[in-house]
């Protein structure tokens, strides 16, 4: 018999409205975080992302349509000399916000899934030149050390189950 000692709180509260799960509809797929890298990284054209990230042609297409469509990217207009009018693809504010969780995964590829000689590419402060990380803290701006520093609790949307 579960007894409310054994049983987890969080099992009262539906998650019919989550968020993470909203998030990963939009983000939970390998190439979107690939495709957010590259626009990162400077690189916003389609054929340039296409040779340097190795995404199939159709998939980096409907990644870049979904991306735009959900108002992480937009798409900017450009003509080369003598070409026809393209467009590359740009981070809007919805776009911008995603940078620390692109760090933290970098930064968990970089911890279990590195090469022995380490990451291939490091995130450094342009001003100073240290390396970049990812650090939790709550509002009153203390840092967490561990994930059992944190409890979840129902928010303003929460419901009932």
């Amino acid at each position: 018999m579960e007894t409310s000692a054994t049983r987890p709180s969080a099992l009262d509260w539906s998650v019919d409205n989550c968020t993470i799960a909203r998030a990963m509809g939009v983000l939970g797929e390998r190439w979107t975080f690939v495709v957010l890298r590259e626009v990162f990284n400077g690189i916003r054209r389609f054929d340039q992302m296409r040779e340097h990230s190795g995404i199939p042609r159709q998939v980096l297409t409907n990644r870049l349509a979904m991306l735009v469509d959900e108002g992480v990217l937009r798409r900017s207009p450009y003509r080369d000399p003598g070409e026809r009018e393209r467009h590359e693809y740009r981070l809007t504010e919805k776009g911008f916000d995603l940078y620390p969780v692109l760090v933290a995964i970098w930064s968990w590829g970089d911890k279990y899934l590195a090469d022995p000689q380490g990451s291939p590419l490091e995130l450094a402060h342009r001003d100073c030149g240290a390396t970049v990380t990812t650090h939790l803290r709550c509002a009153e701006g203390h840092e967490i050390d561990s994930p059992r520093d944190v409890v979840a609790r129902p928010g303003p949307s929460a419901r009932r189950r």
